[in-house]
């Protein structure tokens, strides 16, 4: 089997020393580039299967970079931001990224992420939520992937199997990310999903990312699904369960 491929996107020498050498260790083929121009071009050349993709680049910066790129790449995407870029790690995921690591990181937090999304193309069932609310949070069930079959929700159809999304017969395209969550939501109706089981089914029981970046990609996947804003009508086919997750579901909000 071969190794994964890596681009590292980072102007700082000192960075895509340290990244390099820590994927190295690991068994990655990776590549690298100093700009979004030459990441891009690196992209189309080598199809790498994970991008770790600075926001501070020269000339094109890493959001224009990763919305380019999801134009004829669907590699997964970490971002590496500063620790004060709240509108630009939003904007990132808005665009296509699927997680980030903040400035500036130990290489291991750095290795777990990588890890963590490179596992996913496996479609995972959700563990049942713990009797307990005290209890410990359940691991996902990793070896157990979800079966292959055509869910309709209203206009909206989910092929599993083929991975495509259309609402009233429209494609719609969606990050790798997107699709993971709208899978798992798709796979139990009207079950509320905590957040902590969301993250569970789609990173993996060992990924220690935040809350946040659930929010955002279901934001995300709300809007490309074509439901309406607040305080406007239209079929609502994920609900906000407040305090706690999100629920698909089966007969439609509005």
């Amino acid at each position: 089997m071969s190794a994964a491929r890596i681009l590292i996107v980072d102007d700082a020498p000192e960075y895509v020393a340290m990244i390099a050498h820590a994927l190295e260790a690991d068994g990655y083929a990776v590549a690298t580039a100093p700009s979004g121009e030459d990441a891009l071009t690196v992209a189309r050349e080598q199809r790498p299967d994970l991008v770790v993709l600075d926001l501070g680049l020269p000339g094109i910066d890493g959001i224009e970079t990763c919305r380019r790129l999801r134009a004829f790449s669907d590699a997964y995407v970490l971002m590496l931001t500063g620790r004060g870029d709240e509108t630009d790690r939003v904007a990132g995921l808005t665009v296509g990224a699927d997680d980030y690591v903040v400035k500036p990181f130990y290489p291991r937090e750095l290795r777990v992420r990588v890890q963590a999304l490179l596992r996913r193309p496996r479609l995972v069932a959700v563990p049942d939520p713990p009797a307990d609310a005290d209890a410990e949070r359940p691991s996902a069930a990793t070896d157990v992937p979800a079966s292959p079959s055509v869910r309709r929700f209203g206009a909206l159809t989910i092929d599993v199997g083929r991975r495509e999304v259309s609402v009233a017969g429209r494609p719609v395209e969606l990050s790798r990310t997107e699709f993971d969550l709208l899978d798992v939501l798709s796979d139990h109706p009207d079950q509320a999903l905590s957040r902590s089981q969301l993250m569970d089914a789609v990173w993996g029981a060992d990924w220690f990312g935040d809350d946040h970046v659930i929010d955002v990609h279901l934001s995300n996947l709300r809007r490309k699904l074509g439901e309406p804003r607040r305080g406007q009508e239209g079929p609502r086919y994920i609900v906000n369960v407040r305090g706690f997750g999100y629920r698909m579901e089966r007969r439609l909000a509005s």
